[in-house]
């Protein structure tokens, strides 16, 4: 039994899926010798709020995609996904209840961030599959344990960094390798979202909605009084619960390490506070993030909520090398030619060009679908494997980290420990009872 929205374009969908670039970057998937290429995966949904509503919508693109059932501790996203995709999905509170279906492949995950590790450790020790959406988890020690029980359980994992999945990302890296802009010694990207002056408001506490398991969503955080502007999807500006360095900043910081060949940074440096928005955030309004990668660059990301007029010429990543400049978006990417510096000879460096390919972002999220459905027939890795997505969310955590202490950090990333004690305290927390990581 398969539940299909009904307001996709398909003539569009598979229009832009045709892309002879797109073909050939996923030949290897198509081609590949693929055993029961036709069976259904059946998927079970854990958050079906914002993303995971979203998330939905991309796995129906997919005819060998079958919704069993889903979970949420809010009453109304539970049925508004039965509202959708039919009323014979079971829908539960207790996402637990999943994991025993043996009519259950993969399960996709898009909870609040706090949550992510343990429904994720336990829905690979049941013997599924596992999608986790972006930032991976709420610590660096979940991130390591989310890693080891994959491969552990030996599950296949796909982390929603869906850039990764984006045919001119994959164009964008090849263009890289060829050395045309030369060696690239800086790399930027924002969040630009000016919040001024109200942002998420100010509110007193007060009793939860009957709709809304209030104690289930805090899981593992201590307890709190509910207000308005944390749950059900503003809690991506309190520090507890999340942050726009995990939210916005892991997708630019996965994009562009990935560009650049790079797995992890030797140190950072943070600051920023709350400059203007007078809210009930608990992180900045205003904040930068240096990095400084091991092959010789600086990794720049600015989350600035106070102001939005753009940060770069063009797109959303600019990549600066001695022969040229790279603005890239999801629309294509541009080069621009370099000028000769002071005492350098004249000429003009590198040539400027402009590759344009649209790719909607809901067509980005169904091929990061289509690419974990095949990973599952084939047990071939996906695009963004757990420890791709850890190691790409450890750049939220360092720069939160050292926003908290004031401090420049150096950063092992063998031994994933600062040479900070303060920092290293960070790396985790202490679980309330009853919510704890699961062992394994």
């Amino acid at each position: 039994m398969s539940h299909k929205p009904t307001d996709i374009n398909r003539r569009e969908f598979t229009k832009a899926s045709a892309a002879a670039t797109l073909a050939t970057t996923f030949a290897s998937v198509k081609d590949s010798k693929v055993k029961n290429s036709n069976e259904t995966i059946r998927m079970g949904f854990v958050g079906v709020g914002n993303r995971g509503s979203q998330l939905m919508k991309a796995f129906a693109e997919h005819k060998d995609c079958e919704f069993v059932g889903v979970a949420d501790v809010y009453q109304p996203y539970l049925d508004r996904a039965r509202d959708t995709y039919g009323n014979d999905l079971i829908a539960v509170e207790d996402y637990r209840k999943l994991l025993d279906r043996k009519d259950i492949d993969a399960i996709a995950i898009a909870t609040p961030d706090h949550w992510h590790a343990i429904q994720a450790i336990n829905v690979m020790s049941a013997d599924k599959d596992v999608y986790v959406e972006k930032p991976l988890c709420a610590t660096i020690h979940e991130g390591r344990q989310m890693v080891e029980a994959a491969k552990r359980f030996g599950r296949i994992s796909q982390v929603g960094l869906h850039r990764r999945s984006m045919s001119i990302y994959h164009q964008l890296r090849e263009f890289i390798q060829t050395d045309k802009v030369g060696k690239i010694t800086v790399s930027r990207a924002y969040r630009l979202n000016n919040m001024y002056p109200d942002g998420i408001g100010k509110l007193d506490t007060q009793a939860p909605p009957a709709n809304l398991n209030w104690d289930q969503w805090l899981g593992p955080r201590p307890k709190q009084a509910y207000q308005d502007n944390i749950a059900p999807y503003k809690f991506r500006w309190w520090q507890r619960f999340s942050s726009q360095m995990g939210n916005w900043g892991v997708h630019y910081f996965d994009v562009i390490r990935w560009m650049l060949g790079e797995e992890a940074p030797v140190s950072v440096s943070a600051m920023g506070g709350r400059f203007a928005v007078k809210d009930d955030r608990t992180i900045p309004d205003t904040a930068e993030a240096v990095f400084e990668l091991p092959g010789g660059s600086l990794l720049v990301f600015g989350q600035y909520e106070a102001s939005s007029n753009p940060a770069l010429a063009y797109g959303e990543i600019e990549l600066r090398g001695t022969q040229g400049t790279i603005y890239s978006s999801s629309s294509g990417y541009k080069v621009l030619s370099e000028k000769p510096g002071q005492f350098q000879a004249k000429e003009i460096r590198g040539e400027a060009s402009n590759v344009v390919l649209k790719e909607p972002n809901h067509l980005a999220t169904a091929n990061h679908a289509r690419n974990f459905l095949d990973s599952i027939k084939t047990r071939k890795k996906t695009h963004c494997p757990m420890i791709e997505g850890h190691r790409s969310t450890i750049f939220a955590h360092l720069a939160n980290i050292s926003l908290a202490t004031k401090a420049r950090l150096n950063w092992d990333a063998t031994k994933e420990q600062f040479d900070n004690e303060e920092a290293n305290h960070l790396l985790h927390y202490e679980y309330r009872k009853g919510f704890e990581l699961p062992k394994f």
